[in-house]
């Protein structure tokens, strides 16, 4: 098993080798990460958590109770992902049928918050920092900063990194993040940094 230092796994988790678990990591009780997961630096496994194989987490994922997250899920740093949401990694699954050569890759890029009991689409990809609402369902690509909710989840609103809801509503608008010092401004193809 490859690990790193200051590494803690409860004695009820089941962690399968081969894996790479990073310096720093937390494995709480009855979570199950399964070989070949590649799981970064600074990460917490909350409790009942299953991490299918080959998936990977970056830096500072916070993975919070009773998240399923199956082969195909790439989460980039800083990455949260709220109580009992869960992805998805076959578009028309079957129990009769055995589609495992059909798993879709789902990319989750840095900074992204997912809330509690939503539910992600496979094959889709959610943008830098942006942010999903409880319960949603997202069954299509997420805009970096672009905050969305419902079912299907649909665009609301945009959010600065820090998470904070931004007073953008036309083309050219700009906005400060409440709580740090950047100045975000709404293109035509989405939110950029100034």
């Amino acid at each position: 098993m490859k690990r790193q230092k200051d590494i803690f796994i409860h004695e009820t988790a089941v962690v399968d080798e081969p894996i790479e678990l990073g310096e720093g990591t937390k494995v709480w009780h009855f979570t199950h990460v399964m070989s070949n997961a590649k799981i970064g630096k600074g990460c917490s496994l909350g409790q009942n958590v299953f991490v299918a194989s080959k998936v990977t987490l970056g830096n500072n994922v916070k993975v919070q109770n009773n998240v399923s997250i199956y082969e195909g899920v790439i989460c980039e740093d800083d990455v949260f992902l709220g109580p009992s949401m869960v992805f998805t990694n076959v578009i028309n699954p079957r129990a009769h049928v055995v589609r495992k050569e059909e798993y879709k890759t789902t990319l989750v890029r840095r900074g992204v918050t997912i809330g509690a009991n939503a539910t992600i689409v496979c094959g889709i990809e959610l943008g830098e920092f942006s942010f999903v609402g409880a319960g949603s369902t997202v069954t299509k690509d997420v805009k970096p900063f672009q905050m969305v909710y419902g079912c299907p989840a649909t665009h609301k609103g945009w959010v600065s990194r820090l998470g904070h809801r931004l007073d953008l509503d036309q083309i050219g608008d700009e906005a400060k993040c409440p709580q740090g010092t950047e100045v975000y401004k709404l293109t035509r193809k989405g939110l950029i940094v100034l």
